[in-house]
């Protein structure tokens, strides 16, 4: 048996208890002989994941189920196989679920043909689904579900004491899951998920990627601002509210106005 190097009581995350990078961070959540995964990587990695939860001593039989933060290949394209492995059910938010369900290529960020990215996406049936303020139980201990949209609009965290698996939202560096039309981001809701996250009591936020952190209030808050300015920018294009560069232009067609120095010469 391998000695377990635990974050928090009932916490392991598998990169770290590996001791290299093999993915998206997966976290095996446990107690009194059960347990969960929040999210499992890629399909190519599920192999040496569960070989390691195997040498860390888990029964395999007692996982109660995957749990998918939400729907990008990165997270989840090994689901089907782990939960075949695993003999296990698989949990999700609703909005995720068609996704999964369908191993939708495009929505996943499975297939970029402008990237010369061609992933599998392996279908897998949703057993369960969860939405805010649900719990799982896991043992003794309790998830609390939160949706927290913006990054996808199936992004979940789950809260366990004063810790946060806080997903795709918010990583240590103040950068936050890629925001794109193609897999349901909203800038609105994401500004509205980062706000209650800095609003709560949690104390440490553990990421879907990099390292774990300290809630900082001062990060948070330019994180924010930064993606209140996105609601203004024209480099997010249908994400973004308004773009007030185009009411300036409208209004100095509608006056003539040039830059000094344009066509000042007279014919």
């Amino acid at each position: 048996m391998l000695p377990h190097k635990t974050l928090f009581p009932g916490v392991i995350e598998l990169n770290f208890q590996a001791g290299e990078v093999l993915g998206c961070n997966v976290y095996l959540v446990h107690d009194q002989g059960e347990w969960t995964l929040i999210d499992i990587g890629y399909e190519e990695t599920v192999d040496e994941f569960i070989e390691l939860i195997r040498q860390l001593d888990f029964p395999l039989s007692k996982c109660k189920t995957l749990i998918a933060t939400h729907a990008d290949v990165d997270h989840i394209q090994g689901l089907a196989k782990a939960k075949q492995m695993l003999r296990t059910s698989v949990t999700s938010h609703p909005l995720a679920v068609e996704a999964l369900q369908t191993g939708d290529k495009l929505t996943t960020f499975a297939e970029i043909k402008a990237q010369n990215i061609h992933l599998d996406m392996p279908p897998v049936e949703i057993e369960h689904q969860i939405n805010d303020g649900d719990t799982i139980r896991i043992g003794n201990l309790e998830l609390e579900v939160w949706h927290t949209p913006g990054h996808t609009d199936s992004q979940l965290a789950f809260r366990l004491g004063d810790v946060l698996f806080s997903g795709d939202n918010i990583y240590r560096d103040g950068c936050v899951g890629a925001i794109d039309a193609h897999h349901g981001s909203n800038i609105n809701d994401f500004i509205k998920s980062l706000e209650r996250i800095r609003d709560s009591d949690v104390v440490w936020l553990l990421p879907s990627h990099g390292p774990f952190f300290r809630k900082d209030e001062k990060m948070l808050n330019a994180t924010i601002d930064r993606l209140r300015g996105y609601l203004k920018m024209a480099d997010f294009g249908t994400l973004a509210n308004e773009w007030p560069l185009m009411d300036q232009w409208e209004n100095e067609v509608a006056d003539g106005t040039l830059p000094d120095g344009v066509g000042t010469e007279k014919a």
